[in-house]
Parts: C-alpha cells; sequence; structure tokens
C-alpha cells in the first residue's frame, strides 16, 4: 500500500495533521521533494538515508569535521559499504577544492555524505552549497546530516541541489527527542 493510503486509513484526522505536519516541515526544508517523518533519532535518520541509498561493497566519500561526521563513517562500516574518509580538521570547514580532489581520485565513488553543522565543534560547513556543485558536477548523490542546522540555520535544499537532507526534532526544532525528518 502507498504512503497515502496507510495515511488514510488511520483516519482522517490524522491524515489532516500528516498533511499540516509535512507541509510545514517542507517550508523549513526550503523543498518541493517530499519529507518523511520517522519516529526515530536524528541517527536513525542517517541511518536511514545510508540504508535506503548506498549498497553494500558501495564506496562512499565521507566527508568528515568532527565527530557527526564519523559517525556516518561507522553507519557505512556498519551496512557493509566502503568509507573513503575526506577528514578535515576538527574546526574547519570542508574544502570545495578537496573534495573535487577525492572524486577525481575515486570516479567510482557516486555518493558523498557530509555533516552541515558539525555539534561537536560548533563548525557550520558554509561551504555546503559549492560541495554540492562539486557533487553534480561528478553525478554524485550528496546526503547531508542537517540535524542540528536545518529550522536554525539556513538550509537552502532545493537552490542548493541537496539530495537528501536529515535533520531531527531534538536540536533546532526546540521539540521532544524521538523524530527524524528526511526529505
Amino acid at each position: 500500500a502507498g504512503v497515502a493510503e496507510m495515511i488514510n486509513h488511520r483516519g482522517p484526522e490524522f491524515a489532516a495533521l500528516i498533511k499540516r505536519t509535512t507541509d510545514r516541515v517542507q517550508q523549513v526544508y526550503q523543498t518541493k521533494n517530499a519529507v518523511l517523518t520517522l519516529s526515530t533519532s536524528g541517527t536513525g535518520g542517517m541511518e536511514a538515508a545510508v540504508v535506503n541509498h548506498v549498497r553494500p561493497g558501495e564506496k562512499v566519500l565521507a566527508i568528515t569535521i568532527g565527530v557527526f561526521g564519523q559517525r556516518f563513517v561507522e553507519i557505512l562500516n556498519a551496512y557493509g559499504a566502503q568509507p573513503v574518509e575526506l577528514a578535515f580538521d576538527f574546526g574547519t570547514a570542508a574544502d570545495p577544492g578537496r573534495v573535487e580532489a577525492a572524486l577525481k581520485a575515486n570516479p567510482d565513488i557516486k555518493t558523498v555524505l557530509i555533516t552541515h553543522n558539525e555539534t561537536s565543534t560548533g563548525t557550520t560547513n558554509v561551504t555546503l552549497a559549492d560541495v554540492a556543485k562539486v557533487t553534480r558536477q561528478h553525478d554524485c548523490l550528496l546526503i547531508v546530516d542537517a540535524i542540528s542546522s536545518l529550522s536554525s540555520i539556513p538550509v537552502k535544499t532545493d537552490d542548493w541541489g541537496l539530495d537528501v537532507v536529515v535533520s531531527g526534532s531534538q536540536k533546532g526544532w526546540m521539540v521532544a527527542p524521538g523524530l527524524a525528518f528526511v526529505s
């Protein structure tokens, strides 16, 4: 059954609540794409993004600028992917030129993961829009951990060409933990 059928099966009040909530979350995401609400933590949202877009054995570029970027590496390892870590000094934003070089050196990479705002260091990847341009030039899917940035600082999902964006209720949304949003 489709998502709409499952929601409508729960009753018209629930369907209206989900539609209203999803429409508003889409506004914050600045996207016209579908946004799913999952009953999980931010890490669960990151796992969902990886499990649904990365195959076991697939080589994936994981850009790390802190602990949560490294969490993506751990998730990739847990699901049998082959992470290629492009590590930047903690407290330093990703350099799109180094991302470009890593993709040129690994032309078989088709998926890139990055954390937009690294909570462990307080560093924002202010270069995210430029990194997205580089990934598009290499025909790569870009998965973004925006758990602590979305709803707090600009994340222009559609304008920047971000393919998959994960956020979590416990950070900038300032609501109870336990929900992840994935576009």
